[in-house]
Parts: C-alpha cells; structure tokens; sequence
C-alpha cells in the first residue's frame, strides 16, 4: 500500500498523484489517497474526483498504520523514517527534505507514507501516458465553457494565467512564492509575439478585476471568467488552458499542468524564472527543460 496526503490546491494535489501512482505501479501496489488534512485547511478543497483517477481514499484504519512525527524530530534526523506499530504492517512515513527532485524517492519500495508536493516531472515521466489519460476530466464542460473550447480552437491560442489571491493577501505565500511582475507578462507576449503570426490571448485569473484594468480594449484578449463563480469549476479553466496551443504561466503549479498537459507538439510554454521569492529554494527541476524561462 502507497499512502499519498494529499494537500494544497488542484495542482499540488495532482503533483501528489503522480508521484504516489508513479511509485504504487512500480511496486504493483495499491494507491490510497489520505485526504484529511482537507478538514482543517480552510483555502481549498479535495478536488481530483474531478479526473479520470484510481481514486482510493485512505481509511482511518490505513492511517492508523502511520505515526505521524514532528517535523521538527524529521528535519533533525534528516532520513527517512520507520515507524514500527505492534499487531500492523510497518509503515514508512517519507518527508520530502527540499524543493530540488530526490532521485532516491523512485527506488523506494511498497508500504510508505509520502508527505510533500513532489513539484517536478521526473517524479512521474516513466508513465507519463498514464499521467496524461488519468488526468482527462470526467466531468462534462458547461455550455459557456464549451463555447470557449471552440473558440480556443479556431485561432492561434495562447493562455496566460495571472495567479494572485492568497499569493497576495497570505503572507506566507507571498513570502515564498509572490506574485509576477507585470514586466514578466509584457515580455512574455513579446515574445510570444514574435514566435506566433495572429497570437489571441486567453486571460485566467483569480483577480479578473485587475485583469479587466490591464488589458481592456485589447482586441486579441479574451478575459475567462465564468468558473470563478464557483470554486467547484477550478478543473474547467485548467482544462481550457490545456487546450490553447501555447501557454505562459504564473508561479503557481496550476498553470504548470494546463501547459503540462497540453499536447501539441510545437507548443511553446514561457515561465517565470524566479518562481520562488524565498532564495533558499529553487525551481531547477520544475521547470521541463524545452519551456523558456523569462
């Protein structure tokens, strides 16, 4: 058995999937997800019932096999840890140790516990056809969602996701992470200008507000707004980011897997270089090697 906990928004949550059904194939193993932490954590939801996933929700009596230790006894001993119960099968309770890919978390065996965000696709690319299909929607596209589909389709699209919200007004992310800058979206679309012959520009955003004062009576800019009425359809906006033939993205995991997942061949993906305002971390392994960082 694999347990994955499952924490953070849509992004994170599938960066977690990946991995935990990464490790739970090699080891033919069962996947279970532990998805409590949602009880208590007031910014998001548990969200991936939305995808075409092997969803096995961890029960209490799974996690009764796991011992959840400080993380300040898992940073001073610096190693994984063997968490011996009497009467169950031992568990190992794995704690990501930093940003950066641990190329030793894939030779790990069966019966483990992973607690992290796992943020890089090494972790998953040995099945990443799998990856790809398990993270198709299940859930059928409400009809405005629909019509942006088509038009998404009919030109030559370009989706820029402009991630602000708890970035802002939270401040410890904003200490971590932060919001880019506007130079980083003007330089992004000159450049996307310059590589593409009619570019139209879908806008996704979490602050339409400011999006509506920064690129209104700009007739190559589509603003997509209606899923931010309900924090229910978040699914549908990374789905139709996917859809737009090249993407530039925000720091924020979201947009990393509408680019991600985005199958064109020749798409081009322009990221943030400076995805973390925290200088102790670094995105050298979230960042795929073909997108331009900027």
């Amino acid at each position: 058995m694999i347990i994955v906990k499952l924490i953070g928004g849509l992004g994170n949550q599938m960066f977690q999937y990946a991995l935990g059904q990464h490790l739970a194939m090699k080891n033919n193993s069962t996947l279970k997800l532990d998805i409590q932490g949602f009880k208590n954590y007031k910014l998001r939801n548990y969200d991936l019932n939305c995808f075409n996933i092997q969803e096995n929700i961890a029960r209490s009596k799974d996690l009764m096999c796991v011992s959840l230790p400080s993380d300040r006894f898992i940073h001073k001993i610096g190693k994984h840890l063997e968490v011996k119960l009497t009467g169950v099968q031992q568990i190992q309770y794995i704690k990501e140790q930093k940003s950066d890919f641990q190329p030793e978390i894939l030779s790990l065996g069966d019966n483990i516990y992973l607690d992290g965000y796992w943020q890089s696709e090494k972790y998953f690319l040995d099945i990443e056809n799998i990856i790809r299909n398990e993270f198709s929607i299940v859930n059928p596209l409400t009809s405005t969602s629909q019509n942006i589909a088509e038009q998404i389709k009919g030109c030559e699209s370009v989706s820029i996701h402009v991630r602000r919200g708890d970035y802002v007004s939270n401040p410890v992310a904003n200490q971590i992470l932060g919001v880019c800058s506007l130079d980083y979206y003007n330089s992004a679309i000159q450049l996307m200008n310059k590589k593409l012959k009619c570019p139209h520009y879908f806008i996704f955003s979490d602050d339409l507000a400011y999006m509506e004062t920064i690129f209104k009576d700009n007739s190559s800019v589509s603003i997509v707004s209606h899923n931010n009425l309900d924090k229910n359809n978040d699914f549908q906006d990374l789905y139709l980011m996917s859809l737009c033939q090249h993407q530039i993205i925000a720091n924020s995991t979201f947009s990393w897997w509408a680019a991600w997942l985005n199958r064109n061949k020749y798409k081009i993906v322009i990221a943030p270089e400076k995805w973390f305002k925290d200088k102790s971390m670094n995105s050298n392994d979230l960042i795929p090697k073909n997108w331009i960082t900027i």
